[in-house]
């Protein structure tokens, strides 16, 4: 069997559903697979793994929230043929040092970076449709967001803009070989912008208030998140508040030829879907 085809994992996720739409219009013959798709992929689960592989080209990886199965998922790979690899992981895994944050991306970067396929890293920072796909969404639309980040900016990215760079590189064969890509959106922002941004536009009175690690964990714990992501997510703004992620990048450019698009080119986008109510 010819290898031919593109495995996207975690195809029904915040990148994935993107990068599978961008795929099928350009015609690349791709198979989805995710715990729900007709392909499925389970971490947790290696014996449907092989299945998954079998006469793939090149695969999206997106890492699972514990260390360790990317070394082995891509030992598979290796043996089912597969010749690239891009996988997605966090901006500046590099200089994370000692925080506990990200063990899993930075385990599976030494998975695909030490094996002996092509691959291409891609390191996008924050991206903006946290705002309104994931935990931020629900406090934005009671009126408060709180969260520990304070002066620190983080240059936010649009998950479109993550989309079209997979679609690129993992379509464009050589040229992006062995190449880690930091990519970032335009211009840094902080959190407290970001929300009286998200106010204006919206047309809804949004306060943005800075806490302690500790009582967002708590917080986010009382709405149910489990203690172990909870902590998670909240060492992510401890290591972010070390300002060494602050800067922009040229990156994205490189790979696209054009600008990033701005955190108020998205604002106004979900603000007139009525992401955060009318």
């Amino acid at each position: 069997m010819s290898n031919d085809t593109t495995l996207l994992l975690g195809a029904t996720g915040k990148t994935g559903r993107r990068i599978l739409a961008r795929l099928r219009l350009r015609g690349t013959p791709v198979r989805a697979a995710s715990r729900s798709s007709r392909t499925r992929f389970d971490w947790s689960d290696p014996g449907g793994w092989d299945a998954a592989l079998r006469g793939i080209a090149v695969a999206y990886v997106v890492a699972p929230r514990v260390p360790g199965p990317v070394h082995e998922f891509v030992a598979r790979a290796e043996a089912a043929g597969v010749r690239r690899l891009v996988l997605l992981s966090g901006r500046g895994s590099d200089t994370w040092g000692d925080s506990t944050f990200g063990l899993d991306m930075r385990s599976a970067e030494d998975a695909v970076c030490g094996s002996a396929l092509e691959w291409t890293v891609l390191r996008p920072s924050n991206f903006a449709q946290n705002f309104d796909e994931d935990v931020f969404h629900a406090p934005l639309v009671a009126g408060e967001l709180a969260l520990p980040a304070g002066k620190v900016p983080e240059p936010f990215i649009d998950a479109e803009d993550v989309a079209d760079a997979a679609a690129a590189v993992l379509t464009e064969t050589d040229r992006h070989a062995g190449r880690i890509y930091e990519l970032t959106g335009p211009r840094a922002l902080t959190f407290g912008e970001a929300t009286r941004l998200i106010s204006r536009a919206s047309g809804r009175p949004i306060a943005y208030r800075q806490v302690s690690p500790a009582e967002y964990t708590a917080a986010l714990v009382e709405e149910g998140v489990g203690e172990e992501d909870a902590h998670h997510v909240a060492e992510m703004f401890v290591m972010m508040e070390r300002g060494l992620l602050a800067g922009t990048t040229d990156d994205l450019a490189t790979v696209l030829g054009r600008a990033p698009r701005t955190f108020e080119d998205y604002v106004v986008r979900a603000a007139a879907a009525g992401t955060w109510g009318r």
